[in-house]
């Protein structure tokens, strides 16, 4: 390490709060000669080390910490170190650390480098020329770590071009397969490697799917059902066949759902919800919905390869008779049932004021659910598009909280970075005031526990996620 990177006076002390970005107009000099995506000595306007971290002249992150200390160079044992660090991470905090994000960039210390594994498989992605640079070393130390059978790398992503880097994608280790699965929450889903979103799968929403379970049943009371006594002698046989039970002997006394007409329910979701999920992928909110006692989901993606893996999904999980599929852009489809709703409620209007009813405007397909979950990709990929990012989430969110049965459950989130909670929140409230509705919030989350974030870095904190009670204003 040859070169010296001095700070100028008037900087924002970030490094000093933990934030490893140092941009290039916060340099006053560079002593010494590096050349691209070499580690520099990084000092304050007074000569005080503060960091190491490599440097790139051509990027306008001029330089990323890896150490607050000396550190002489990123080899194969410091990798390793850092990667048994990272392993530590998610064993103890992941149900499964099989498949997970095994290394999350800046806040595992490893500014640049993403690390998803999918059982055997390591999918990797390099996204500065620091890391680029030593990607042997990286290569080795996952090896020497967490042994896997393959690893493929996914450096498909166009922030490699603000560091002077090609897109890149391709095997580095072992015979990589086109398709792994995978198990999060008790689930199986399938995952591209090759050619899926990212590396394959979106980990951060593990625990927030999980979150969704409470609101899956407790819906059939709303249908007139309750729970009766009955001899098992008048229980009809369906009711056992479709709960993969055996019929108790006569006479015995069994506590079974019947509807208002008295007539044993025999369909083993009777409690559950109806759900909508829209921006599915590969539907893994639609699984984690069916796993959790959903009646009926409607699975909608505007992608059809997206749509076909996650009908693989829900039939390798055994769900294909709860689940419909439906390949549309998600803003057309809420937009029209929101105003197939709105005809429908005008012509109910209508009828009762004795007006005549005008018949020209197509009804079309009106529905509602009991859940709407909304889980798009980012709308905002820089600060000016954050303005239009905005409308598009007060958009999606007005027309689904529409359809959405009164007491019903709006899930909705955002994983754009530029858009801040607050501002998301105010989007929301504004759909909520020209929807008629009023927003009861449940629970307000972010990403998951293998994507950690390091306090004062506002870059690691990108994903909302909230759930809300919806009401209207007329009802309370």
């Amino acid at each position: 390490m040859g070169a010296d990177v001095y700070l100028s006076a008037g900087r924002r002390k970030r490094l000093e709060a933990g934030h490893p970005w140092i941009f290039a107009n916060e340099i006053e000099r560079m002593e010494g000669e590096a050349e691209p995506g070499d580690l520099v000595a990084v000092r304050d306007h007074r000569g005080r080390l503060l960091a190491t971290g490599y440097w790139n002249p051509h990027s306008q992150i001029a330089v990323r910490a890896v150490s607050f200390g000396p550190l002489e160079k990123m080899d194969r044992a410091f990798f390793a170190a850092r990667f048994e660090a990272c392993r530590r991470h998610r064993e103890r905090f992941v149900e499964n650390p099989r498949d997970c994000r095994l290394v999350y960039g800046e806040a595992d210390f490893l500014p640049g480098l993403i690390v998803d594994r999918f059982g055997g498989v390591l999918v990797v992605q390099i996204l500065t020329l620091g890391m680029d640079v030593r990607r042997r070393e990286i290569v080795e130390a996952l090896v020497d770590v967490f042994r896997p059978e393959a690893i493929y790398e996914r450096s498909d992503v166009p922030v490699r071009k603000l560091e002077g880097l090609e897109e890149r994608t391709g095997p580095l280790y072992g015979k990589c397969p086109d398709t792994v699965v995978i198990v999060e929450n008790g689930i199986e889903l399938e995952v591209d490697i090759r050619t899926g979103q990212k590396t394959g799968h979106f980990y951060d929403q593990r625990e927030n799917r999980a979150a969704i379970a409470p609101l899956m049943t407790g819906w059939g009371a709303r249908s007139g059902i309750r729970y009766e006594e009955r001899d098992a002698a008048e229980v009809p046989d369906d009711y056992f066949a479709l709960r993969g039970i055996a019929r108790p002997e006569a006479g015995a006394r069994i506590r079974v759902p019947v509807n208002a007409n008295g007539r044993v329910v025999t369909y083993p979701y009777w409690d559950g919800a109806t759900v909508l999920e829209c921006f599915a992928h590969t539907g893994s909110f639609t699984l984690h919905a069916c796993r959790y006692g959903a009646k009926k989901v409607t699975c909608l993606d505007v992608s059809e390869h997206a749509i076909a893996t996650a009908r693989r999904n829900v039939g390798r999980n055994g769900f294909l008779d709860r689940v419909e599929f439906v390949v549309a852009d998600a803003f057309d489809y809420l937009r029209e049932r929101a105003k197939a709703l709105e005809e429908r409620m005008r012509r109910a209007r209508a009828v009762q004021e004795g007006k005549k009813i005008d018949t020209s405007v197509p009804l079309g397909e009106a529905r509602t659910w009991d859940v709407v979950i909304l889980d798009p990709p980012a709308f905002a990929k820089s600060r000016g598009a954050v303005e239009n990012a905005l409308r598009g989430y007060k958009d999606i969110n007005l027309h689904a909280m529409k359809l959405v049965n009164e007491g019903g459950y709006l899930v909705t989130a955002s994983c754009s970075y530029h858009v801040s909670p607050e501002l998301f929140l105010e989007a929301i409230l504004d759909a909520a005031k020209d929807a008629g509705k009023v927003l009861r919030l449940v629970e307000w989350r972010t990403q998951a526990k293998d994507h950690p974030r390091i306090l004062g870095v506002q870059e690691g904190q990108y994903l909302k996620f909230g759930i809300f009670e919806v009401r209207s204003r007329a009802s309370i």
